[in-house]
């Protein structure tokens, strides 16, 4: 019997969902997020954590702010963008995927970073806003469900 293998786009969020199981911080969702070149070459990799040095949230708990989120930690789409910056590539024109829509705040760094698209799978915030914001920046959204790709607005 012969099996079909995953899609491209179901293979790269199953990256992004391993990195996710890397995540330290307690307070929120495990995330994980890949860059991928246009030949769908993994260029970077983050996941919800503390910075570098940093003791990490499920070792001491998290430090909230007055709305109740942490900032101990940064987003696994800041960490891959991140990544990028400090090995010295650019991910400008790339592809993100991200295990959860990004937040309004990542939205704006990965405008930034000049990325081209976003993938995600899992829900997470407002995707009104979150689309808004993406839109203005000109960056294709996109979910994957069921292993199929659908833009969003």
């Amino acid at each position: 019997m012969t099996t079909v293998p995953p899609t491209i786009h179901v293979t790269l969020m199953q990256i992004a969902h391993t990195w996710a199981g890397r995540s330290t911080c307690s307070s929120r969702a495990a995330v994980g997020a890949i860059i991928v070149d246009d030949l769908y070459r993994v260029i970077a990799s983050g996941y919800n954590g503390s910075p570098r040095g940093f003791p990490h949230c499920n070792q001491i708990g998290c430090t909230f702010d007055s709305d109740g989120h942490c900032i101990s930690s940064i987003h696994a789409e800041e960490n891959a963008i991140i990544q990028c910056a400090t090995s010295g590539v650019s991910c400008y024109g790339m592809t993100m995927y991200s295990t959860h829509l990004p937040c309004v705040r990542c939205s704006l760094r990965i405008a930034q970073a000049g990325i081209r698209n976003v993938i995600y799978e899992i829900e997470y915030g407002n995707v009104n806003d979150i689309a808004s914001v993406l839109m203005v920046a000109k960056i294709k959204l996109w979910r994957i469900k069921d292993g199929l790709l659908f833009p969003v607005l």
